[in-house]
């Protein structure tokens, strides 16, 4: 009883409140560090307390080491570990456990950028960015047309990606013979019309703007209609069109642009199924002679696949006479079907660019040649007919 060791009241209730406290340290001091945090707690108190003295010395000679020694970062690398070291599961930032904003964060994160390259492509960054800058220049007025009203970005981003999926899933055009348009200088592009509605035109400038080694733009004569009509005459002009006449065309070529003439006019697009891929009467030649007086090549153009999309077996004149409008076609869809009946068949196109005829070698005179021009068209339109029969006798299907 004499070796016995007196503890006053106040020193044992303090050790009894900090218990539990000193117990969840030493427990995680031995997670980390097997039996020493037990081995240290068995120590009497003096020796423990010298030894922590000890500890503290040797962590601020290691620091202060740490900091005389070159390319060790100094205090700055020991801020930058305290940092990237993992906090602990009380809700510190940075923590993947329970609600914590750095768990969701990474995960939520990945999925929207999944996602969006889905949706938009891999590299989606820089096509919203240039979405966002396009709007912007639209909006403020902040980009060209030519005196045609010709807006070349408008068609290029806007108009050419709404007319590619056509194109390319719903008609699968087959092009041939694009390297007979030259590389630059101006040409004219004549192609057989047809189809009920003018679908046959924007496939073949699609297929100039896409397939052509050089990039060339194709810019159509169009009809007066095309011109009357409130909203595609809008949309005809930023993309290029023009009225097919003398004037604009001999001018357009002049420039050096292509451009394209479909002489049948509304005889070819509005003729019945029963006279497909027959051509029609191209007119008194007024294409010839601006070829002529501009010395600019002419290229025979084929297209197979449009004469099917609206088999036009009747025509509505009463109510086509009406309407002011040439024609309004009847097929074996529309009316019957309502709205729906106005969608094109799926027709497997192909479109053949012949080789050009030139024209530099005769003086521009020779426009006023009525004989001239007169066998410049006839050459021309028998070429593009006996392309049409050669691609259908190769052709397997309509629709394949």
């Amino acid at each position: 009883m004499a070796d016995a060791k007196v503890i006053p009241f106040d020193e044992d209730s303090r050790t009894r409140r900090g218990a539990p406290r000193s117990r969840g340290r030493a427990a995680a001091r031995g997670k980390a560090g097997g039996d020493t945090g037990n081995a240290v707690a068995a120590l009497p108190v003096d020796e423990r307390t010298a030894r922590a003295a000890d500890g503290a010395d040797a962590v601020q000679g290691a620091v202060t080491a740490s900091a005389d020694t070159p390319g060790t970062g100094g205090a700055d690398g020991a801020s930058e570990a305290a940092q990237t070291a993992p906090q602990g599961a009380e809700g510190h930032p940075g923590t993947t456990s329970g609600g914590a904003p750095g768990g969701l964060g990474g995960p939520l994160a990945a999925a929207l950028g999944s996602a969006a390259d889905r949706l938009l492509g891999a590299p989606w960054e820089r096509r919203v960015a240039h979405g966002l800058a396009f709007l912007r220049r639209r909006i403020t007025g902040d980009y060209e047309v030519d005196d045609f009203g010709y807006d070349e970005e408008l068609t290029e981003q806007v108009l050419m990606s709404l007319l590619r999926p056509l194109y390319e899933s719903y008609f699968r055009v087959e092009v041939k013979g694009i390297e007979n348009i030259p590389a630059e200088g101006g040409a004219l592009v004549v192609a057989n019309h047809s189809g009920t509605l003018p679908m046959d035109g924007l496939m073949m400038q699609v297929a100039v703007h896409d397939h052509h080694p050089a990039g060339r733009h194709l810019r159509l004569l169009a009809a007066d209609l095309v011109f009357m009509l409130p909203l595609v005459n809008e949309l005809a002009r930023k993309a290029g069109h023009t009225l097919a006449c003398a004037e604009d065309a001999q001018l357009l070529l002049e420039r050096g642009e292509v451009v394209g003439v479909m002489p049948e006019g509304f005889k070819g697009l509005g003729k019945p199924f029963s006279e497909r891929y027959k051509l029609q009467r191209f007119g008194r030649g007024g294409f010839v002679a601006t070829a002529l007086k501009t010395g600019v090549p002419i290229v025979p153009c084929s297209i197979v696949g449009a004469e099917e999309i609206y088999p036009m077996i009747g025509n509505a004149k009463t109510v086509a006479r009406l309407l002011g409008v040439p024609y309004v076609p009847v097929t074996p869809t529309f009316p019957w079907l309502g709205p729906l009946g106005m969608v094109p068949l799926p027709t497997k196109w192909t479109i053949q660019f012949g080789e050009p005829i030139p024209t530099d070698g005769y003086a521009p005179e020779a426009a006023e040649d009525p004989m001239l021009v007169f066998n410049l068209t006839d050459q021309v339109r028998e070429t593009i007919q006996h392309t049409l029969y050669k691609l259908l006798v190769q052709r397997r299907s309509v629709f394949f």
